[in-house]
């Protein structure tokens, strides 16, 4: 057996582990509960399993349940019952799960009323709608912990009855669950959500609405550090950065074809005047309007467009997670339009700009995250274009840059966007999970619809395609890793107060604000911690902030133009003249380093 096969051994493995895991708690809970839940459904997943049901009659299951629920699973699995599948038609599958609404919707959404029903049995009391597959018996569970309970809606529709979904993880060994228990440990320590909290980056509000952070003094100023940093990285590669509106005509991505294919999360339409106007859910459109505005000749070619650019998509309320998941964001967006004969290299210059970046956020390519190359379904033309040579050829294209790069990647079916393929780079959070931090799209299909030209050397017109990109991806996105990544230790560069002077005594005050005069006015962000408190007190705030440096003044201090160095680490790097330790942390600064004076 190959490496692959194996590793896909495991996961089929793990998955008919999961899914039984979660019968034993649909049983566990008729068991525990009859005649007071209906059971809804429930899936294993890539992280475990879950139920949703329906409790009846104000009845409540909470966090403080489980470990009566846990014991009724457990006796379940010592008792080593059968998981046996059966097949029957539909009606006599009606008969048999008559009396619960959510399983009679499903049997209805079936047309062909010949079909044959699969169901499984665990032992002789659980009896469910299920396709499988499932581990041979109860027995074969080795491991599970059931970890938490929320609300969700029926079909993730929030016009839907709220049921309860109670979510579970499973593995083949205890050692491997009790590894993953302390890894989800970990990842609550790097939570950006807590974290951004505690050190006022950003709030929520219910009144402002869901899904829609403010950022506070301290998270805009980390926004606009990177905000700048893109913007200068990319006028320095020959980017045009442009400024367009944040709503447009449905016209538009009637035209492009956003508008059918993500109608369900766009905003609704806005009549006014004549007019009917929507939020936009990306740029592309807007860019390509901007590069129609005046003709283009081979020698520009490629043409980069670029806009650090808010759009707006919905998100269900279920789905919104701090600034990972959220409503209205802000995207490093860019679209290169090129001839077909240097796609190839455009893709080669956008992943070293990505890989720039992700060198400056601490990020290893091959540890941190990877990519993954993500193609179309063929067979779906509802959902990808219907093109096959394109699609032969720009997967390809994309396939042979990240082997020419030797770029860790694997190969992802239907995840494509509808004109072409892309390579997502995953990131991997405090915990594991992978997220998608940034793209990079062959698109063989807007070119076509927007009519671009340009003049090619023979001096006719000739289409182009395009490459649609993110440099450092979602900003919020890319924040909310950040700050799990370094724990709210920011890199100075990006840290939203970099120094904290610190007075001894009173008689030190006028020492300190000439000092914060001569750092502020040198462009670095600075405070002054004038309260009437202990020293110790003062720097173990200051430490708590996460602020860099600390600037500690006495009498010595002000009488030899210098400071006393304390990192937030808790090094003390003694006396340093204040010419001295501006010019170390401007360097620092500049070069976007990762590591406090030495």
């Amino acid at each position: 057996m190959s490496q692959l096969d194996s590793q896909k051994h495991d996961s089929d493995q793990l998955y008919k582990i999961r899914h039984s895991a979660e019968h034993v708690l649909h049983q566990a809970l008729l068991n525990l509960y009859p005649e007071k839940i209906f059971p809804a459904m429930g899936p294993a997943t890539d992280e475990g399993f879950y139920m949703d049901f329906e409790p009846l009659d104000g009845f409540k299951v909470s966090e403080e349940d489980f470990p009566k629920i846990e014991a009724e699973m457990q006796k379940i699995i010592k008792e080593n019952l059968p998981i046996i599948q059966e097949e029957i038609n539909i009606a006599e599958a009606k008969k048999l799960f008559a009396k619960n609404p959510y399983k009679i919707e499903w049997l209805e959404t079936i047309k062909d009323r010949s079909e044959i029903i699969s169901i499984y049995k665990t032992g002789t009391e659980l009896v469910d709608l299920c396709a499988g597959p499932h581990v041979t018996s109860t027995g074969d569970i080795k491991a599970f912990k059931l970890l938490s309970i929320a609300g969700a809606y029926w079909h993730g529709d929030e016009k839907n009855k709220m049921l309860t979904r109670i979510y579970g993880t499973a593995f083949g060994s205890k050692e491997e669950l009790e590894k993953y228990l302390q890894e989800l440990e970990d990842a609550k320590l790097h939570d950006h959500r807590k974290i951004g909290k505690d050190l006022g980056l950003f709030v929520f509000s219910d009144l402002v609405g869901k899904g829609l952070p403010t950022f506070g003094p301290k998270g805009a100023t980390i926004k606009r550090e990177l905000e700048r940093f893109t913007v200068d990285e990319e006028l320095k590669r020959g980017y045009h950065h442009v400024i367009t509106p944040d709503l447009a005509k449905v016209d538009l991505y009637k035209k492009s074809g956003h508008y059918p294919y993500y109608k369900d999360t766009m905003y609704p339409v806005m009549k006014v005047d004549e007019e009917e106007l929507i939020l936009r859910p990306m740029t592309c459109p807007h860019h390509f309007m901007f590069y129609k505005s005046q003709s283009h000749s081979y020698k520009e070619l490629p043409y980069r467009i670029a806009e650090i650019a808010h759009q707006y998509r919905y998100e269900k309320s279920g789905e919104l997670s701090g600034l990972t998941r959220v409503r209205m964001f802000c995207l490093a967006d860019a679209h290169i339009i090129c001839a077909k004969d240097q796609a190839k290299q455009a893709i080669n210059e956008v992943l070293e700009l990505i890989d720039f970046a992700n060198e400056k956020f601490g990020l290893i390519r091959g540890t941190d995250y990877r990519y993954r190359l993500s193609l179309g379904d063929r067979k779906d033309t509802q959902k990808y274009f219907k093109d096959d040579a394109s699609w032969d050829h720009a997967e390809n294209v994309l396939r042979e840059v990240l082997i020419d790069l030797k770029a860790p990647f694997y190969e992802a079916e239907n995840e494509a966007a509808f004109y072409g393929p892309k390579i997502d780079i995953q990131v991997k959070k405090a915990g594991g999970k992978e997220e998608t931090a940034f793209t990079v799209q062959y698109d063989f299909v807007m070119p076509n619809r927007f009519d671009l030209i340009f003049t090619n050397k023979e001096g006719k017109d000739e289409s182009p395609v395009v490459i649609h990109r993110s440099s450092i991806g979602c900003i919020e996105r890319t924040m909310a890793l950040l700050i799990e990544k370094f724990m709210g230790n920011f890199p100075l560069w990006l840290a939203p107060i970099q120094a904290k002077i610190i007075p001894i005594t009173d008689a030190q005050h006028e020492y300190a604000n000439k000092i914060f005069e001569k750092l502020k006015g040198e462009g670095i962000r600075v405070e002054i911690d004038n309260r009437s408190e202990k020293m110790q007190s003062k720097i173990r705030d200051a430490q708590m902030e996460k602020i860099p440096y600390m600037l500690i003044i006495g009498p010595r201090e002000a009488a030899s133009d210098a400071v006393s160095v304390r990192q937030r680490d808790n090094q003390d790097l003694g006396a340093i003249s204040v010419n001295d330790f501006l010019a170390k942390i401007k360097e620092q600064i500049t070069t976007k380093s990762l590591n406090l004076i030495k």
